[in-house]
């Protein structure tokens, strides 16, 4: 398929909530590689479809190493189904070229969705893990959230913001889980 252009923060849809998949078709299947494409062009962790302008429940996921061979995940209409604990790291996104921020997630998700094929799965990740966290992050674009607003500390993070010539946060957007 393609590298598709990545929406940058600022960008209206990014903020809007995206539609369920009813049926994993030929078109879902171009989306997902679309996904992939853009995403490893990037060095990304993970992308979703309103990134790249697309209203779909769906997003891509890959935690593997640099020594290890490429290990992609797909996920369909993603629920997570049990999240505890809590985790502070530092977060980026792609459309957030060069920022990052402290983030405050859940440590422990459960998360159930479609694979490319459309069967279901479920998926536990744990401790803090850079899966665990990028599941959230990646799930938050499907719900017009971003990881700014699971920001730690606002007033830093529009700091990064403006240095990197990006709008300040939106306090109304703010998320104190």
């Amino acid at each position: 398929m393609s590298v598709k252009r990545v929406l940058q923060y600022g960008e209206k849809s990014l903020r809007e909530p995206s539609k369920e998949v009813h049926k994993v078709s030929k078109k879902i299947q171009e989306l997902v590689q679309d996904l992939l494409d853009t995403m490893y062009a990037k060095n990304g962790v993970g992308m979703a479809a309103p990134q790249i302008g697309v209203n779909y429940r769906v997003f891509v996921i890959d935690v593997s190493k640099n020594d290890e061979p490429l290990n992609p995940i797909v996920f369909i209409n993603p629920k997570i189904i049990k999240k505890s604990g809590s985790c502070v790291a530092q977060e980026g996104c792609i459309s957030f070229p060069e920022a990052y921020t402290d983030v405050k997630r859940y440590s422990d998700i459960m998360v159930k969705a479609l694979d490319r094929q459309g069967r279901p799965f479920v998926l536990e990740a744990k401790d803090g893990e850079l899966l665990a966290r990028a599941i959230q992050h990646e799930n938050d674009h499907l719900d017009g959230i971003l990881f700014i607003d699971h920001c730690v500390n606002r007033f830093e993070t529009d700091e990064v913001l403006a240095k990197h010539k990006l709008p300040p946060i939106e306090p109304e957007r703010l998320i104190n889980d």
